[in-house]
């Protein structure tokens, strides 16, 4: 479980961060596009609201016992998205605070027992309580990077980077070798911190490194592969798709 406190104090403190961001921006720039495909500003910010309501959606479900989906289906969180990404930057900031503090309260009031109690995210894998206020760290920092507004992995706050690239290192070595994409058959290496993924690379095999913030960025697709470097020299191969399913708690 961790320390969910300290890292719902992180999640508010990068909340207000994107508030502030947001907050920055005239009305032409939030409709302008994001760095995901298809997207406005105003979607990016508009999903990290409707995220922390849903994440809601999850907390009451453990607090209550009734099963309550994180969203009601994949058309109303596509519809709700449309209908809110027009607005300006004022009414996006007051959403993303206003819902940030409602997930926040519903967090901290939560019962002791209740944590340990098992929720389904949307994709359909199953997981505790707690950890719905680290898959809010997760929306709230990669989201931020998606406004392509200036925040970036090289903005990451360190404790986000240390747990993040420690999952996601995780997730790929569970991942079956044929869902691994261009990085079957390499090991990644984190260069700080020694951190290793051996995806079937064996014995003197191709490596990919670079350090825990520059793999992160790379392996979550928040950048082209910055600080990162192959062996044998080469362009870098293109990662799976993230985020996996977590293969552990």
């Amino acid at each position: 479980m961790g320390d969910w406190r300290r890292v719902l104090a992180e999640v508010e403190a990068g909340t207000e961060r994107i508030a502030v961001t947001l907050s920055g921006l005239d009305e032409q720039a939030v409709r302008a596009p994001s760095a995901l495909p298809g997207w406005t500003r105003g979607h990016v910010a508009t999903h990290i609201a409707r995220n922390a309501d849903s994440l809601w959606n999850l907390l009451e479900w453990a607090r209550t016992g009734v099963e309550i989906p994180q969203y009601p289906s994949l058309e109303a969180r596509n519809a709700d998205l449309e209908a809110g990404a027009g607005r300006g930057p004022r009414a996006l900031a007051e959403d993303v605070r206003a819902t940030g503090e409602r997930f926040s309260e519903r967090a901290r009031s939560l019962p002791e027992e209740a944590w340990e109690a098992t929720v389904r995210a949307m994709p359909g894998w199953s997981h505790p309580a707690w950890f719905v206020v680290y898959r809010r760290w997760q929306e709230v920092e990669t989201h931020h990077v998606d406004l392509a507004a200036g925040y970036g992995p090289a903005d990451w706050p360190e404790p986000y980077v240390r747990w993040a690239l420690t999952g996601t290192l995780a997730d790929l070595e569970a991942l079956p070798a044929d869902l691994r994409a261009g990085l079957r058959g390499h090991r990644l290496t984190a260069t700080d911190t020694a951190e290793t993924a051996d995806l079937g690379a064996g014995a003197g095999g191709p490596e990919i490194s670079g350090s825990g913030r520059a793999l992160l960025g790379w392996l979550t697709g928040r950048s082209a592969g910055e600080g990162v470097a192959a062996r044998p020299e080469g362009p870098l191969p293109v990662p799976p798709p993230w985020p996996h399913a977590p293969s552990a708690f």
